[in-house]
């Protein structure tokens, strides 16, 4: 999964800035799992409460000030719980693979399906500006957007 490179590039992030309790990384992510372990699936208020899960609060402190604080931050944390989510059932999907000594076959249709995909993910990111261009009323951004 991309779970690794992520957590290095959000740990570079806190590291070099100084602030690795203020940027979410890795530590965070174990926090939240082992919060949704003790309190259970979604209970996103119950775990922030918990003084014992309080490293998970620190990313938000700057943003207490806004109206729609709460609903922003359970956003995140259900956005960021559905990562994880996703990457352990990826990484456990391999590990049962190499315990079978399945291999891919370069041939499949699924492998030419999976090239197709990375060349579109690929595209959105170079053209993800766009999508402020557009918002902000740029009608050359839109086209190209829409197109």
């Amino acid at each position: 999964s991309e779970l690794h490179t992520l957590w290095q590039n959000e740990e570079r992030a806190a590291i070099s800035s100084g602030k690795l309790n203020e940027i979410w990384h890795r530590r965070h992510d174990y926090w939240l799992l082992a919060g949704i372990v003790l309190h259970g699936y979604a209970r996103w208020t119950d775990i922030q409460n918990d003084g014992a899960f309080g490293v998970i609060n620190e990313p938000f402190k700057g943003e207490a000030s806004k109206g729609n604080f709460l609903e922003m931050k359970n956003k995140f944390l259900a956005r960021r719980f559905k990562l994880l989510e996703q990457a352990l059932v990826i990484e456990e999907q391999l590990r049962r693979a190499a315990y079978l000594n399945m291999t891919q076959d370069p041939s499949h249709p699924a492998m030419a399906l999976n090239t197709r995909f990375a060349e579109v993910e690929c595209l959105a990111e170079s053209h993800q500006h766009l999508s402020k261009e557009s918002l902000a009323g740029n009608k050359p951004a839109n086209a190209v957007l829409h197109k």
